[in-house]
């Protein structure tokens, strides 16, 4: 038989590591504290906790911090009782709630590993990026397109993580972003910025290790776990540019090459909080303001993720808000802060979800409320009692059009008897990309066409001013460098408007499907979203083909 050094020198290792950890457990024993493997498991270890001591006390007290939630601080000891370690766990207990564990030596070896993930220039984790406001402008210039941004970044032959980490947000904010999309494959990372609404990829190869370490700076940054790589995680940092902040969302879900990651950019000047500049129609907008006048009632905003809801609803608030009032927020999460708005964040932790929120904002004596999200039955009930007791309330709810949010609530048990008296508006909305106005380019309309536009016209209600489309002006999306050869620039919404007059609360109380209120919403002069996508097609303000991929076929064009 052939002697096997290496499966000799395997065992005797495997051995001595047994014989360590068997060590660390006699010794937890003996000093009355619990004992931990912090090689065998997983243990959550993270930055914001052992940015509390310097690595260079750590190696020498022997000891590493591993996790702090609030003031409550994980510590793991080799040995506790030794003085540079007992020095540190004495000044950490003066500020925090400390759980000592004992470990093996091996082990805690094994967490100053992460250590390496703390920057150089700082180990005090603050959760904001400095970038340096003339290297901003700089890639501002630079980065005009999507090409521009792949050059930027292959152009550093051995590149650090912080380099290229800043070309990217640089990039992305150049571009006006909304998200960033790091998609790991088999070899390389796939980097996509989403613009306007739409997924653009950035042509540039980074490998999968260079990626890897992209991903440790992301999650370092965000006050997520390093080492858990195969659970979703949430977390956000901020890029500071001296005159304002851009507050970044992360989202990190495992793959099957790696954890994929979506930035998501809140960038407080593309927050449109003027009604005009939302994109209502003059009629549309009379009715908002008719009923934001009212001092009690519910105003709900329905739409998928990402359709503008959250951002109308800031509008709202900023329209109503007055010294005299009190304005409250329950949201998850607090996506901008606004002036003179006391805004509350969900947290789950403390128990302190939406409809326990809404009960406690209600002992607060508000006017006006905003409830982020209408999800369950409880948080509709109160949300629908508030708005009868006095208080005007804004929220959100996710169906597909406006009339469609009256069977949601029901589904979610609203009683027939108080939700008719309880809502007083239901908006539904969209975002549509905007034709670029440097190189959109004009459509003819065949006769045939043009009649039907015009039938389509003096079929809409009488409140819609035609003849400020009498002649429309059709156009198709370029390209060209204004618009990074996209064709479209900016944004705006379409919305359709629900309004709960008395006859459409007198059907709300016999429990109409959804056909019967749509029926009796257009008797009652409704537009909707892909009326109103229309008119703005013929004021050249977007296309055709935009208000068809965002509301589905147009059946009097096809």
């Amino acid at each position: 038989m052939a002697f096997n050094l290496k499966a000799l020198s395997e065992k005797l290792s495997a051995q001595r590591r047994v014989a360590e950890e068997n060590d660390a457990k006699r010794r937890a024993q003996k000093l009355g504290s619990p004992y931990l493997d912090l090689v065998s498991v997983r243990v959550p270890t993270e930055i914001k906790a052992m940015t509390l001591v310097p690595e260079e006390k750590a190696r020498k007290a022997l000891l590493v911090p591993l996790q702090l939630i609030g003031k409550k601080l994980t510590v793991a000891a080799f040995n506790p009782e030794l003085k540079d370690a007992k020095e540190i766990i004495d000044e950490l207990k003066k500020t925090h709630e400390v759980t000592l564990f004992v470990a093996s030596l091996t082990g805690i070896k094994h967490a100053w590993n992460y250590y390496q993930y703390i920057p150089k220039e700082s180990k005090d984790i603050t959760g904001k990026v400095e970038i340096d406001k003339n290297r901003l402008l700089d890639l501002t210039k630079t980065i005009n397109s999507l090409e521009n941004a792949g050059k930027e970044i292959q152009m550093f032959k051995n590149p650090l993580t912080s380099q290229i980490l800043e070309v990217i947000l640089g990039g992305a904010l150049a571009l006006h972003a909304s998200d960033v999309h790091f998609e790991p494959g088999e070899q390389n990372m796939t980097l996509r910025l989403r613009v306007d609404g739409m997924l653009h990829a950035v042509p540039a190869r980074i490998d999968a290790k260079i990626y890897h370490s992209i991903a440790n700076r992301i999650k370092l940054l965000s006050h997520l776990k390093l080492n858990v790589k195969d659970e979703a995680q949430d977390g956000r940092f901020t890029i500071d540019l001296v005159e304002k902040d851009i507050e970044i969302r992360t989202s990190v879900i495992p793959s099957e090459y790696g954890e994929t990651i979506v930035l998501r950019l809140l960038d407080p000047s593309g927050l449109k909080t003027n009604l005009k500049e939302l994109g209502f129609r003059e009629d549309d907008l009379a009715i908002v303001k008719q009923e934001l006048e009212k001092p009690n009632g519910l105003i709900l905003n329905t739409g998928p993720t990402g359709s503008g809801k959250t951002t109308t609803l800031y509008a709202f608030l900023k329209t109503v808000l007055k010294p005299e009032i009190k304005v409250i927020t329950i949201e998850d999460p607090i996506e901008y802060h606004l002036e003179g708005i006391s805004q509350t964040q969900v947290d789950a932790e403390a128990h302190y979800t939406f409809a326990n929120g809404l009960r406690s904002v209600l002992r607060q004596d508000p006017d006006v409320i905003l409830v982020g999200e209408i999800r369950d039955a409880e948080t509709a009930e109160i949300a629908i009692n508030a708005s009868l007791t006095g208080h005007l309330v804004f929220s959100t709810l996710h169906t597909n059009d406006a009339a469609g949010a009256i069977p949601r609530l029901i589904d979610l048990k609203a009683k027939l008897q108080t939700l008719g008296p309880a809502l007083s508006l239901v908006i539904a909305q969209r975002l549509v990309r905007k034709l670029c106005e440097k190189c959109r380019e004009p459509l003819e309309l065949s006769p045939e066409l043009e009649g039907k536009a015009q039938r389509f016209l003096e079929n809409l209600p009488s409140r819609v001013a035609k003849t400020k489309y009498s002649s429309p002006s059709v156009y198709k999306a370029k390209g060209c460098t204004e618009c990074n050869g996209i064709g479209y620039r900016g944004r705006t919404s379409i919305f359709e408007l629900f309004v709960i007059n008395d006859a459409m609360e007198e059907v709300i109380y016999k429990n109409p499907n959804e056909i019967e209120l749509k029926r009796l919403a257009k008797e009652q002069s409704m537009t909707t979203m892909q009326e109103d996508g229309i008119l703005k097609a013929f004021q050249g303000i977007t296309s055709i083909e935009e208000v068809k991929r965002l509301t589905g076929p147009i059946g009097w064009m096809e």
